[in-house]
């Protein structure tokens, strides 16, 4: 298992669907105290979790019921299809789970609807067991506090083909680190090749503005700002790659299939992916996998974006106390490290990714990887807001097309993509 860039299209279907006077729990304390005695039964509630890892859950289980006698946790799985719907209609409905496992855009509207505990008021002794980056991926722009838990996270590293990069005349042992290294390389590359070798198959995301350094959202909140200037001069310098053919030429339609594709066959220098990618070029590419680098992803803030999965608490819970122990208890670091080690997740509390497990090699394509993406995140942030949907991740990927191909400028297409965005998020 690993996190899926968006499994749903979770803020969507929850902005639509949950209205902000939605209540859950019943006749629930919805104050933020959480002190008093651990006791009594609470529900938790998991995300496509239980077909793989239902012995480590169940041992979680007894293991906390154990350290709390009077405790009882009912475990409820829900599958990945329709895991938004089911939590806007809990949280229509009052049946809201007391501790439940949500990513960034799921939690924001909940916690918008006064569904989702503030853990800075609640539970602010544990906030400095957890990586700062993760701990403020559950924030909400506009909103004071924090409304989970950060629990397990992923993120990517970029491997390059080295081969290319010396054939350009470029050192094959320093690739590109920022965004300007990153454009004046590949159109190098581009030129040297003749068109015949892109350095990127992809067309930039919300990510990269965030990577970029540029400012995503106002302060408040309310309306998104990747229009500035920072946001134009990116687009600006990837319309130049695409016109050089430094970008892949089918990168407006691109999928993460069809881009690994091109990199497997040497027609695009740089591309994301994992060790099951490794394990793939060794068989159907001995020649790449031969000569293939690892890097760290492309940002000029000096910060690696970090997908992140969280532990919520119900605020209308009658076990705030249980409900709050066990949220934490599910996510500290000795019960993350248990799970990392079963699956290619990374934990988000401090101190963790300075295991071995993730620092020493072993000369295996797994333990390469894993090495390279946990030095990123111990500095990562989460750039995708939590407020940006999957509809306006497709109304940014349209006006960025536009602009690539020359209908409408750089400023023009991000001023469009804003003014959409922020209308579809006045009607959330």
């Amino acid at each position: 298992m690993r996190i899926s860039r968006r499994a749903v299209a979770a803020a969507a279907v929850l902005a639509t669907v949950l209205p902000l006077s939605a209540c859950g729990g019943g006749s629930g304390d919805s104050s933020s105290d959480a002190s008093g005695k651990v006791e009594g039964k609470i529900t938790f509630q998991t995300w496509n979790l239980q077909a793989n890892f239902k012995d480590y859950f169940n041992g979680v289980i007894a293991d906390f019921e154990k350290k709390y006698p009077g405790t009882e946790v009912k475990w409820v799985d829900r599958p990945a299809e329709g895991y938004a719907d089911k939590i806007s209609a809990d949280a229509a409905g009052g049946t809201l789970p007391d501790v439940v496992n949500v990513s960034p855009d799921l939690v924001a509207p909940l916690a918008k609807a006064g569904l989702a505990l503030d853990l800075d008021k609640a539970a602010a002794k544990y906030r400095k067991e957890y990586l700062p980056g993760a701990w403020q991926s559950h924030q909400i722009p506009g909103m004071e506090g924090t409304y989970a838990f950060p629990w397990y996270l992923n993120t990517g590293p970029l491997f390059y083909n080295k081969s290319l990069f010396k054939d350009a005349g470029l050192d094959p042992e320093k690739p590109p680190t920022t965004y300007d290294e990153l454009f004046d390389e590949g159109l190098a590359l581009a030129t040297k090749s003749k068109g015949k070798v892109a350095t990127l198959a992809n067309v930039p995301t919300i990510e990269d503005f965030g990577r970029y350094g540029g400012q995503l959202m106002n302060k408040e909140g309310t309306g998104f700002a990747f229009n500035d200037a920072k946001g134009v001069e990116l687009l600006t310098r990837y319309k130049e790659l695409y016109d050089a053919k430094a970008l892949d030429p089918q990168a407006l339609t691109a999928t993460p299939e069809s881009s690994g594709h091109k990199f497997l066959t040497g027609s695009v220098a740089m591309n994301p992916g994992s060790a099951l990618d490794l394990e793939n070029f060794k068989k159907q590419a001995p020649s790449l996998y031969k000569n293939i680098g690892i890097t760290d992803q492309i940002s000029s803030t000096g910060k690696a974006n970090m997908y992140v999965m969280g532990v919520m608490v119900n605020a209308q819970t009658k076990r705030k106390p249980a409900a709050v122990a066990f949220a934490h208890y599910v996510t500290d670091a000795t019960r993350q490290m248990d799970f990392a080690k079963q699956v290619a997740i990374f934990p988000s509390t401090a101190g963790s990714l300075d295991d071995p497990y993730f620092t020493e090699e072993d000369g295996t394509d797994v333990t390469r990887v894993r090495i390279a993406a946990a030095k990123s995140l111990k500095t990562a942030v989460n750039y995708t807001p939590v407020l940006f949907s999957d509809q306006m991740k497709t109304e940014l990927r349209n006006q960025v097309a536009k602009a690539l191909q020359g209908k409408q400028s750089p400023k023009e297409a991000l001023d469009n993509t804003v003014k959409a965005c922020d209308r579809l998020l006045q009607q959330s």
